[in-house]
Order: C-alpha cells, then sequence, then structure tokens
C-alpha cells in the first residue's frame, strides 16, 4: 500500500507564498509631517474612506500613537511563520501590519516574544486584524500594539503567507510604504502616492479650521447652513403645533384578496370607524 501526502496540500513559491525586501518609500521627513494632524481630519481628507474598522484599537497604553511607513504581512489562519520573518523584513521605524483574517482569526499571531525581538530591531509597532497574546508582558515593554483582541491560543508557524504585497486590513486595502497613524481615535491609512497632495489638503484644512474655531469659542457661529441643507433635501418641519395627517393604511389603499384571489372588502368597524 503506497501513502503520501496528497499534492493538495502542498505550499508553492509564487502567490501566497512570497517576501519581498525592499519597495518605493517616502522621504522620512514628509512622513513625519502627518505626525502633526489628527486622525479624524486625516480621515476626511481621505473622503472617510480609508481608516480602519473600529475594532481594531489599541491594546497597550492609550497614550501611545504611530505614524511611519507600512510593512505589510498576509499569514495563513492560525499561522505566524511570516510574522517572524517579517522581524528580518522589516526596517527600522516601519509598522508591521497583519492581515489575521479579522473576526474569523481564532489564533494570536503574536505574545510577548515577538513584541521584544522588533522592539530591539527598532520596528515601531504592531497593527493585527486580528488577536495577540500574552498581554501582561506587551504592556511591561511600552511597545504599541493595536488588535481587535487577545486570546490564549497560539499560533503555529508553517506558512503559506506574505511580506510587503497588498493586503486587506480593517477593511482598507494597504501596500508597503503606505502612510500609518493610528491612536486611541483610530488608524487611518494615506496611500503612498496620495500623501503629499493630502499633506497639502490638510494644511488648507487646519488654517481654516483655526479660525473656526476660535470664532465659536468666542459664541460667533451660525447654524444656518443647517436649514439651507433642510430645505435643499425638502425635509418637513411642522411649526403649528397641530399633528401632521396619519398616513394612510395601506390596506385601506389596496383591497385585501381572499385565497381565491377575490378581493375582500374591509367593514368599517375593521377600518376603525
Amino acid at each position: 500500500m503506497i501513502s503520501q501526502t496528497p499534492k493538495s496540500a502542498s505550499i508553492h513559491p509564487g502567490p501566497g507564498f512570497r517576501i519581498r525586501k525592499n519597495f518605493p518609500k517616502l522621504d522620512p521627513v514628509l512622513m513625519s509631517t502627518f505626525q502633526e494632524y489628527e486622525v479624524p481630519d486625516i480621515s476626511d481628507a481621505l473622503n472617510r474612506l480609508y481608516a480602519l474598522d473600529a475594532a481594531i484599537t489599541c491594546q497597550t497604553d492609550k497614550r501611545h500613537r504611530l505614524c511611519g511607513p507600512a510593512c505589510t504581512v498576509h499569514v495563513f489562519p492560525g499561522d505566524n511563520l511570516m510574522v517572524h520573518k517579517a522581524l528580518d523584513i522589516a526596517r527600522p521605524n516601519e509598522i508591521v501590519m497583519i492581515d489575521a483574517h479579522g473576526i474569523h482569526g481564532m489564533n494570536a499571531v503574536l505574545g510577548d516574544i515577538v513584541c521584544t525581538k522588533a522592539r530591539h530591531r527598532g520596528i515601531a509597532g504592531f497593527i493585527v486584524d486580528g488577536l495577540v497574546r500574552d498581554m501582561p508582558g506587551i504592556e511591561d515593554l511600552d511597545f504599541p500594539v493595536f488588535a481587535r483582541g487577545t486570546t490564549p491560543v497560539g499560533p503555529l508557524h508553517r506558512g503559506p503567507g506574505e511580506i510587503n504585497c497588498p493586503i486587506s486590513c480593517g477593511g482598507v486595502v494597504v501596500n508597503p510604504g503606505d502612510v500609518v497613524v493610528a491612536d486611541v481615535s483610530g488608524i487611518v491609512i494615506v496611500p503612498r502616492e496620495w500623501a503629499e497632495v493630502i499633506l497639502r489638503r490638510l494644511e488648507a484644512h487646519k488654517a481654516h479650521q483655526e479660525k473656526y474655531l476660535a470664532a465659536v469659542r468666542r459664541g460667533e457661529f451660525s447654524n444656518a447652513w443647517v436649514d439651507d441643507m433642510l430645505k435643499a433635501q425638502d425635509c418637513l418641519i411642522n411649526d403649528d403645533g397641530m399633528q401632521p395627517k396619519p398616513v394612510p393604511d395601506p390596506s385601506d389603499v389596496f383591497p385585501l384578496a381572499n385565497g381565491n384571489g377575490r378581493t375582500l372588502e374591509r367593514t368599517d368597524q375593521e377600518k376603525g370607524a
């Protein structure tokens, strides 16, 4: 009798099992400029479509803030082989972002040992669309870790997986080198090729916002714009103290039919007369 491993269980090189060591990066000074702006403002400048799922939160000190380029990792469910390899690939100050299958993940993909190694390598922190473990040990490190939650269940170390390829993290596509800004307010991704445009947009907004907030603090503001929006959308506003007319009962408008397709008239009593 012949016994052999099914070929369908083989791991193949290429998509799903590959590592990219280098990718285009922004100028570090340009990258650091995003530190000057709040996460909600950056999200607004990106049309509110580049913020990660709010379920991914800071699991460590709520004062932790990350701002830097993304090093992306995609792991097989329940596995973290590529997380360990990312410790060799990620450069100092990069933020390792891990697609660990979100709410469907059952295993932690990192713990205090991986975080200790990452801290020695100069990695800025981890953002995990999935689970982590060993939080008491991680908290002692004062090392930023964002994730969906914790579990005591550890991972396997077999692969496959990818490093520095596009991933989906918290519902947002993240490419290696994209700008990541994360704090207690949330996490936002700025596509690398749009960074300069977004910075100009943020700078213009900041100047306007500072002037507006100063006026609000003085009590100088108007909500006329709200009325304009309501009027433009034909909002029904009742100011005469009268109750609005009731909406007709659909069965008064459309006759009922019995099982034979014959129309059944409603009695006055049924209509509430």
